[in-house]
């Protein structure tokens, strides 16, 4: 089964409603990640008050330390994650049609979420005329500047350690995925090997990638400190309109596109779908994790969904790697909210590529908290928007991050329930 590691540190670490809490050798919880965030960040507004443009250097120094940080991990962990995660999906995929079935669902799921989260950033515009006072200026982003034609050809590399090297992520994805393809086309005993080495890999970006996002506090309080000396509070009018359209975002998926699909392709009420799964939901809610929350879900789609064991097994550990629905559809908005943020229309061309970027990110996206974070670095580079957009959204990051798990796993769910309903299963044949 596709069982990603939970956290990268999974002995040390212990669920929390906001994510993972560190246990001294005592046993003892010490303060979250999410609590030094929140931190960082109203330390942050306080000594841009307090102290106004005298922060400056501090808070610039803690700010470009952090973006260095997030900027060395991006290309690694693609290729790492995207590559083990295909190479076990890979050999679960040749079960033939239960595999085909499961795919289309999820990249049609996935796809529907991003194209609502889309329509309702391009509609109400929340970063529009924002005074957010980012430093870097930015005129316009390279994907603009190509048609669709030019997108599709520059998706393929013709060197890629030439895309690696000029952090040209598209690319970078589409290697990445292939290669990973073809590793499973190899001997059985070659392909162990080599899944064996970039699930070390990607183990080992992971726990660099914890040491990097520990250091988001500082990065946050240097960002925030920053912005509020040169603009005051201006910037926060933004960031809480923003914060509803994600919210309204994820509300459309799950309360109208997703019970839709359930009604017409599984012939499942929703209703009793939903009640049936809010166990799950409140796991997933607190813990922001679709890993954690899998035996719950396991549990409510065969015993209150009529689902089959023999396709939630197959299903739901596939949707909880690769299914990110909530995610991808985070992280369209934030992506064209931080473009609006610096004045930027974003071309047809250019949101084109936020789409497969955050398509094809989720694939590699692991089902962790924080993982929105640098899925989030990703798709920015991909477009060609500065990094520091990403400080905008953490402060309120880890809130939205347990509404869109949620919204994850009620994916995966449907994706399990609509599949077993078209295998012609259910759950008296369990």
């Amino acid at each position: 089964m596709l069982l990603r590691a939970v956290d990268p540190e999974n002995e040390t670490h212990a669920p929390s409603p906001f994510g993972y809490k560190r246990l001294n050798k005592m046993g003892k919880k010490k303060a979250s990640l999410t609590t030094f965030i929140f931190v960082g960040f109203f330390l942050g507004i306080l000594a841009g008050y307090l102290f106004g443009e005298s922060i400056l250097p501090l808070a610039q120094v803690l700010a470009d330390i952090f973006l260095r940080l997030l900027r060395m991990a991006i290309l690694p962990l693609i290729v790492t994650s995207i590559i083990s995660g295909v190479v076990s999906v890979g050999s679960a995929a040749r079960l033939g049609r239960l595999g085909l079935k499961t795919f289309v669902y999820y990249i049609a799921t996935t796809v529907l979420a991003i194209l609502t989260g889309q329509v309702l950033v391009n509609i109400l515009q929340p970063g529009k005329g924002a005074q957010v006072g980012l430093k870097q200026a930015v005129e316009n982003v390279p994907a603009a500047g190509h048609g669709v034609g030019d997108l599709l050809i520059r998706i393929i590399p013709e060197n890629p350690f030439n895309a690696l090297a000029n952090g040209d992520v598209l690319p970078v994805i589409f290697f990445s995925l292939l290669f990973g393809y073809f590793i499973t086309r190899l001997k059985q005993e070659q392909k162990v090997q080599m899944e064996n080495f970039f699930q070390a890999a990607f183990d080992a970006m992971m726990k660099m990638t914890g040491f990097i996002v520990w250091s988001a506090p500082l990065g946050v309080f240097g960002i925030i400190a920053r912005i509020v000396a040169t603009t005051g509070f201006e910037a926060f009018h933004s960031l809480g309109y923003y914060f509803l359209v994600v919210l309204m975002g994820l509300a459309v998926h799950a309360f109208i596109t997703l019970p839709l699909l359930l009604r017409f392709l599984g012939g499942i009420n929703p209703v009793k779908h939903y009640k049936g799964m809010m166990p799950a939901f409140i796991t997933a809610f607190s813990t922001c994790s679709t890993i954690v929350t899998l035996p719950l879900t396991m549990k409510a789609v065969t015993e209150h969904s009529g689902a089959s064991q023999r396709v939630a097994n197959f299903v739901l550990p596939i949707g909880a790697t690769v299914n990110m629905d909530g995610t991808a559809l985070y992280e369209c908005v934030a992506t064209i909210f931080i473009a609006q943020v610096y004045g930027i229309p974003l071309s047809f061309t250019a949101q084109l590529v936020i789409v497969l970027t955050a398509l094809l990110a989720s694939i590699g996206a692991a089902s962790v908290p924080m993982s929105g974070l640098v899925m989030m670095s990703i798709i920015l580079r991909a477009v060609g928007l500065p990094l520091e957009g990403v400080a905008i959204i953490l402060a309120v990051d880890r809130i939205l991050d347990m509404f869109r798990t949620t919204v994850n796993v009620l994916g995966d769910s449907c994706g399990a329930v609509i599949i077993s309903r078209l295998e012609g299963e259910s759950a008296a044949q369990n």
